[in-house]
């Protein structure tokens, strides 16, 4: 099996949706001898935070010496930055290789394992056999039933927030889905928990309690001192002084809180880091579409909010860079709070270009259309992400304001494309 071929059959597999349930991945990594039984993990749930907790946190491991690896999803543009090792995604050839022996087990497996499933399990055996320190997993959906769950006794699990998303999987209150994101907790392995609503502390706390899992909440009484722009995130943080961030927001100093509380519970249980590999792998964090600056003139900054804790975190992030108004480019899943999304950032709406992303889940760029106009703004719908960034961009550079892409990760990769054709002055249409 070649690169395209291991794609290829994972892309198949992906047509079977998401269907969560621990019993597929279980016999499936029953068949490849249990790779996930020989690694040290930490295990990270989360509504809105857990990628960003997962870069840092990977960072400051690399930087304190271990050969670390990081499973998140989804990917932006290639499959292969769901599984890295050290910050190097899987190379194309190992993940042919992990993936003809995944295939090979699952070949007669009756319930199929989904494409999530495989790449568990593809992320399992690349860390196992390049025998990885320790891994740092992301959850894709909640945690009880998600794939990363079949994990006995992780070195420590991490919750970063929760708030209503996915409520026709994980259900329609916050005390179910922090049911669901609580999970993750096992038996006397320590949690540390970020902010989260009374009602989700409450659900969680008593999880913890129950399966006697040390709890650790992260203390924002120590930081202080928060300033963002365009240029990064600096905040002050007792003991260790002032901390800079390359990736910019509020919510990446808060994020950052619960990152630096899981390095100190890691190194308190003897995985060593310190506050030199503490401050330099925060400083070095990078995590794509989030925030991220895309072009500087027109300033173009893309941010994968997509629900509404995203989308009011990309508000503060904006008025904290000094930037009240803009024009948005948009699109969403149909299961998303796009509701709520539309209400926060309207104020800040200039027009707004909404998009039908490239996913069976997508909602309808009318619908959104719909949405932002009957709050008053205005607003174009085009049926493809490719059709409506060129006069999105237009529209900024018109009005001499900032575009502000935001929505779906699915968008990341069409669009990054599209911008660099546009840069180069390949854009005809």
């Amino acid at each position: 099996m070649n690169y395209n071929k291991a794609i290829d059959y994972i892309e198949t597999a992906g047509l079977l949706g998401s269907k969560p349930g621990l019993s597929r991945i279980t016999e499936l990594c029953r068949r490849l001898g249990n790779p996930q039984e020989k690694i040290k993990y930490v295990h990270i749930a989360g509504t809105n935070g857990k990628g960003s907790v997962c870069a840092m946190l990977n960072e400051i491991l690399i930087s304190s010496g271990y050969k670390t690896g990081l499973f998140t999803s989804p990917h932006l543009i290639s499959f292969r930055e769901r599984i890295k090792i050290n910050g190097a995604p899987i190379p194309k050839e190992r993940l042919a290789e992990i993936t003809e022996k995944i295939k090979q087990c699952a070949n007669d497996m009756p319930d199929k394992p989904t494409e999530f499933e495989i790449a568990t399990a593809a992320a399992f055996m690349y860390f196992y056999e390049e025998k990885c320190d320790i891994a740092v997993l992301e959850t894709g959906l909640g945690g009880r039933l998600d794939a990363t769950n079949i994990i006995k006794s992780p070195l420590l699990s991490v919750i970063t927030g929760i708030s209503l998303d996915h409520t026709a999987i994980l259900g329609d209150s916050i005390e179910k889905i922090a049911a669901e994101k609580g999970g993750i907790i096992k038996e006397n392995c320590p949690l540390v928990l970020a902010a989260c609503k009374p009602e989700a502390n409450s659900v969680i706390e008593n999880i913890a309690k129950e399966r006697r899992s040390p709890l650790f909440k992260v203390d924002y009484s120590r930081q202080g001192n928060i300033s963002v722009s365009l240029g990064g995130t600096a905040f002050d943080f007792a003991p260790y002084g002032k901390i800079n961030l390359s990736i910019i927001g509020v919510c990446q100093a808060k994020n950052a809180a619960t990152a630096i509380t899981a390095a100190e519970v890691l190194n308190s249980i003897g995985i060593k880091t310190g506050e030199k590999p503490l401050l330099k792998g925060l400083k070095n964090t990078r995590w794509q579409a989030r925030f991220e600056i895309l072009n500087q003139n027109p300033l173009i900054i893309y941010d994968g909010a997509h629900n509404s804790e995203g989308a009011a975190a990309l508000k503060e992030n904006l008025l904290a860079a000094g930037i009240n108004k803009a024009v948005f480019l948009t699109g969403v899943m149909a299961d998303k709070d796009y509701t709520g999304m539309v209400n926060i950032l309207s104020p800040l709406a200039q027009c707004v270009f909404t998009v039908t992303p490239h996913n069976p889940r997508a909602l309808d760029a009318q619908t959104l259309k719909d949405t932002f106009c009957a709050l008053g703004v205005p607003a174009m719908a085009f049926d493809t992400v490719d059709n409506g960034v060129l006069p999105a961009i237009n529209a900024a550079k018109k009005e001499n304001l900032p575009l502000v892409i935001c929505g779906s990760l699915y968008m990341y990769g069409e669009l990054k494309t599209r911008l660099a054709d546009f840069l180069k002055g390949r854009w005809t249409k």
